[in-house]
C-alpha cells in the first residue's frame, strides 16, 4: 500500500515513525494520526493515509460526514488539518472538567449528586455520590425511557430520563460501563455548578488555554474537516442493537444503543450528532490535541499555560482506582471485564495498557486513545478513521506506544 506519511519526528524517535508506517504497509489503516509529547514538548507528530475510503479498502462503512454517505474515495489525504470523532476518548475530556472543579473547591465528589442536582434524588438515587458517576458505579448505564435522536441531542430529555431512572444495581456495590450515560450524568453536574454546558466549560477552561482543537459539540465551520468513520463499533452492527433479539435485550445493548436513539449505523457521521453535546462519545479532535490535552493536565506545555491544568495531588486523586470486580454491563453478555477506573479516567491495567503503571487516560471505540504518564512525563494521542472491533487498546497503537517508551529509555508495564 503506497501511502504518504506527513509530519515531524525528532531525532531518537524514528522507531515511532517506523511503527506508524508499518500499520499502513500491513493494510491496517486507512487514515490515522499519532502524537507524542515528552516534558510538554511535541516530539512526534505523524499523520497519513486517506481522509475517506480507499478504493481497495474492504472495511465496512457508515457513510460520510453528510447525510447520505459515499463508498468511494475522494482522494483527499488525511493530513494535519483533519479532525476525527473519537467516541469514548471524549470521556477523558469530560473527566478533566470534573477534576478541575474538584481542584477549585467547587465540587465535592463525596457529596450526593442531589446537592448539585436536586431532581436527581428520586427512585433510590438520593445518596449516590458524584464519585460513583465518575467511576461507573452509579448503576445507571441505560434508561427505561424511549428517546428519539432529536430528544437525545437536545440534552434535557435525557436529564429527565435519568432523574426518573432506578439503578440497575445497588450503587457502589459494583461497576458497569456507562457507555453513554456517563456524559450526561457528569455533564449535568458540571452544568449545575458552573451554569455552562460541559462542552462550553471544556472549551473555555481547558481547550482554549491549552490551544486545543477539541470540541464536545462541533461548530459547523469545522464540519468539512471531519474524516468519516469507516466500519462499525462492534461486529454485525450489534452496537446499534442490530442482531439477535437476545443481544438486543441485554444491558450492554441497552447501554450502547440508548433505547434505539443510536440505532442508525451511520450516526457517527451525521452533522446533527457532531453538533450536539454527547460528553461520553462525540468529541471531535486530532492526535496532536488529544496528546496535548494529557500533557497539559500533568505539566506545562510549550506555548501554553505556565502551570499544569491539574495539580499533582489532583492527578493522584484522578488516577486512584475506585472499581473492583467484574463489569456488570459486559457481564450481561457473558464477557468478564475488570477495568481499573479512577475519577472518570481509566487507569493503566492489562485491559487498558497505557504504558506506565501510573498512566491514566481513556480509549474510544474503534481504537482511538489518549493518556498521560506522570512518572515518565509523557502523553500520547492516537486517532484513526478505520474502526477496529477489539475490546481493549487497539493493536495498531501498541507498537507505537512501545516505540515511544523505548525512545525515552523507559519500560512500559502493560504494552
Amino acid at each position: 500500500m503506497d501511502v504518504s506519511i506527513g509530519g515531524h519526528v525528532e531525532p531518537g524517535f524514528a522507531a515511532v515513525r517506523d511503527a506508524f508506517n508499518h500499520n499502513f504497509e500491513a493494510g491496517h489503516e486507512t487514515g490515522a494520526a499519532f502524537c507524542l509529547h515528552v516534558g510538554g514538548r511535541k516530539v512526534v507528530d505523524l499523520h497519513g493515509g486517506s481522509f475517506d475510503r480507499d478504493e481497495g479498502d474492504g472495511a465496512g462503512g457508515s457513510g460520510s460526514s453528510g447525510s447520505s454517505g459515499s463508498s468511494g474515495s475522494s482522494g483527499r489525504p488525511y493530513d494535519r488539518d483533519t479532525l476525527q470523532l473519537v467516541f469514548s476518548s471524549t470521556k477523558g475530556a469530560t473527566a478533566a472538567c470534573a477534576n478541575l472543579l474538584e481542584q477549585r473547591g467547587e465540587l465535592d465528589v463525596t457529596s450526593p449528586v442531589a446537592r448539585y442536582w436536586p431532581e436527581f434524588a428520586q427512585f433510590g438515587k438520593e445518596e449516590i455520590p458524584v464519585l460513583f458517576l465518575l467511576s461507573h458505579q452509579a448503576g445507571l448505564p441505560a434508561v427505561d425511557a424511549t428517546l428519539s435522536p432529536a430528544e437525545v441531542q437536545a440534552w434535557e430529555p435525557v436529564v429527565a430520563a435519568l432523574e426518573a431512572q432506578s439503578p440497575f444495581w445497588e450503587p457502589g456495590t459494583a461497576h458497569g460501563y456507562h457507555a453513554l450515560t456517563y456524559g450526561w450524568l457528569v455533564g449535568e453536574v458540571v452544568r449545575r455548578i458552573t451554569g455552562r454546558t460541559v462542552g462550553t466549560f471544556f472549551a473555555e477552561e481547558i481547550a482554549q488555554p491549552l490551544g486545543l482543537e477539541f470540541w464536545i459539540g462541533l461548530p459547523e465551520e469545522h464540519e468539512h474537516r471531519v474524516s468519516p468513520v469507516i466500519g462499525g463499533v462492534l461486529p454485525g452492527g450489534e452496537a446499534a442493537g442490530i442482531g439477535t433479539s437476545s443481544f438486543s435485550s441485554t444491558l450492554l445493548a441497552r447501554a450502547l444503543n440508548f433505547a434505539g436513539a443510536f440505532s442508525d449505523p451511520g450516526w457517527a457521521n451525521r452533522r446533527a450528532w457532531h453538533a450536539a453535546e454527547v460528553p461520553a462519545a462525540n468529541g471531535i479532535t486530532n492526535a496532536v490535541s488529544l496528546s496535548r490535552l494529557y500533557a497539559g493536565l500533568i505539566g506545562a506545555v510549550e506555548g501554553g499555560p505556565a502551570e499544569p491544568i491539574l495539580t499533582r495531588d489532583q492527578v493522584d486523586r484522578a488516577r486512584t482506582v475506585r472499581t473492583f470486580g467484574a463489569d456488570q454491563v459486559f457481564a450481561s453478555v457473558g464477557f468478564t471485564m475488570k477495568q481499573h477506573i479512577g475519577q472518570g479516567f481509566w487507569v493503566s491495567s492489562p485491559f487498558s495498557p497505557f504504558g506506565g503503571a501510573g498512566s491514566f487516560g481513556h480509549t474510544g471505540a474503534g481504537g482511538s486513545y489518549g493518556f498521560a504518564d506522570p512518572e515518565n512525563n509523557l502523553a500520547v494521542g492516537y486517532v484513526m478513521n478505520r474502526m477496529s472491533t477489539g475490546m481493549t487498546v487497539d493493536p495498531r497503537s501498541r507498537p507505537l506506544v512501545r516505540a515511544c517508551y523505548e525512545a525515552v529509555g523507559a519500560t512500559p508495564k502493560y504494552i
